[in-house]
């Protein structure tokens, strides 16, 4: 698997496509009772496409697992399209979006920011992004780019 470019604790920001940011919030409002999921790739550093997952979770209304198929076949599917994986994406539908004690310890993937969704429509930062790196979370500004 090729990792994320740059190495995101020692970055402050993260970059994404503005047609992304938009597609990940318009899913997370579109199932605002359960966790929403899914991957994000580019090249260079840029977010510039969004691999939405089916939430394999037991509980998905207070957690989110992508399905270790749908991971393997999305990871292919990056792979070929020469792209690397640099987010993995949720939502908390009832929680604020910021990182729980548990997606700390499940941050698996230590040079990716992991973005977390708000479906709520008067939130003031509907999708904030971190680098969660032993056991630390760092939040990261989130730059739209065209």
């Amino acid at each position: 698997m090729r990792c994320a470019p740059f190495s995101l604790p020692l970055a402050k920001r993260v970059r994404i496509r503005r047609a992304v940011l938009s597609s990940l919030i318009a899913q997370a409002r579109k199932n605002p009772d359960e966790e929403i999921c899914g991957l994000l790739s580019g090249r260079d550093g840029e977010i510039l496409e969004i691999f939405p997952a089916t939430n394999a979770a037991k509980k998905p209304e207070t957690s989110y697992e992508i399905g270790p198929r749908e991971m393997f076949q999305s990871m292919r599917t990056l792979r070929r399209a020469r792209l690397d994986l640099l987010g993995i994406y949720h939502s908390h539908p009832r929680t604020p979006n910021e990182p729980s004690p548990t997606d700390i310890s499940m941050a698996f993937y230590q040079d990716v920011a992991y973005f977390i969704a708000s479906p709520r429509e008067d939130s003031e930062k509907p999708v904030r992004a971190f680098a969660i790196r032993d056991g630390l979370a760092q939040e990261l500004e989130v730059e739209v780019i065209d």
